[in-house]
């Protein structure tokens, strides 16, 4: 699986200087410009590259869903990606959003196809994600993906699971042997990062909202992953010194000024003093989760070709 070969430690740790910012931006421009490149050699071979999105359309113009898909398209013409939004109406039902899936799902001239979320009210949304042809299916939400990541084989992985794992390699970090604490156990972040943990041979500890003695396990952890939905949940106190911290999480907060932050399940502030390499919100996870799309988007298009 071509996961892109950006590489090097981004800083060493400084006990006197608090952590290194883990630049999810950077990382992911750098990932962006690899995938140019790849896009760009596949071109001049002959082969398209072309990503087919399905968006259902509601009566907000300026959805998030929408602006994520305008914002997509711009990118994807920026590296030469021929990118193609099937707009269904505001009204679709089920039957709908399944036939677009799986007529795609048909058409050879497709390599890669996903669904921005969400989805109208009564749509089940893992009922459709589990329609999309696996080897197409560049999100890796399709439980056939998510199974392959268990198995250890090569499949196309769910992109912010993905993400976490390259900003933790990009610390230079050996990873056997490791001791990672996963707070957080969702089918598309929790249990898959667990299990691309597992996979570097690291010992990993899955947590949940029910665990016990949650501190005293995050404290023991070498490397913190993140993603519980709940803001600033963890503390300076609940992280090991010199640790690697990622926050999978993003809320939009009211301050007591008024004015609205988007922070994440980490306390940033505080926690930056303790740790050796932490990710900021915004500007961490989320830019490299965008980037794994085109990995995995270059992914599924060489893997048609063979």
């Amino acid at each position: 699986m071509w996961a892109g070969s950006v590489t090097g430690q981004l800083g060493g740790y400084d006990p006197g200087m608090g952590a290194v910012i883990i630049d999810g931006k950077a990382l992911a421009a750098r990932y962006r410009e690899e995938a140019g490149e790849k896009v760009a050699q596949l071109r001049a071979r002959g082969h398209s590259v072309r990503l087919d999105a399905v968006l259902v359309a509601t009566e907000d113009r300026q959805s998030s869903s929408r602006v994520y898909a305008e914002n997509q398209a711009a990118r994807c013409r920026e590296l030469g990606i021929d990118y193609r939004l099937h707009e269904l109406p505001h009204t679709a039902g089920y039957d709908e959003v399944a036939g677009r899936v799986l007529l795609l799902n048909t058409d050879d001239d497709v390599r890669a196809i996903m669904v921005h979320l969400p989805l109208p009210d009564g749509v089940d949304t893992q009922r459709i994600q589990a329609l999309i042809d696996a080897e197409k299916d560049v999100e890796g939400v399709n439980p056939a993906n998510i199974g392959n990541v268990v198995y250890g084989r090569t499949s196309l992985v769910p992109c912010t699971a993905l993400a976490v794992l390259r900003m933790i390699q990009s610390t230079g970090m050996a990873l056997q042997g490791k001791r990672i604490v996963v707070v957080g156990a969702s089918d598309i972040v929790g249990k898959p990062v667990a299990v691309l943990l597992m996979r570097e041979l690291a010992t990993v500890i899955s947590c949940n909202k029910f665990t016990k003695d949650l501190a005293e396990l995050t404290r023991s952890a070498d490397v913190l992953v993140v993603a519980t939905g709940k803001a600033g949940l963890i503390t300076a106190l609940m992280v090991k010194p010199g640790a690697v911290v990622i926050d999978v999480g993003i809320h939009r907060v009211t301050m007591p000024d008024g004015s609205r932050r988007l922070v994440g399940d980490v306390a940033f502030d505080e926690v930056r003093e303790v740790a050796g390499h932490v990710t900021p919100v915004p500007g961490g996870v989320g830019p490299m989760t965008v980037s794994m799309l085109l990995v995995n988007l270059i992914n599924a298009v060489e893997r048609r070709m063979r």
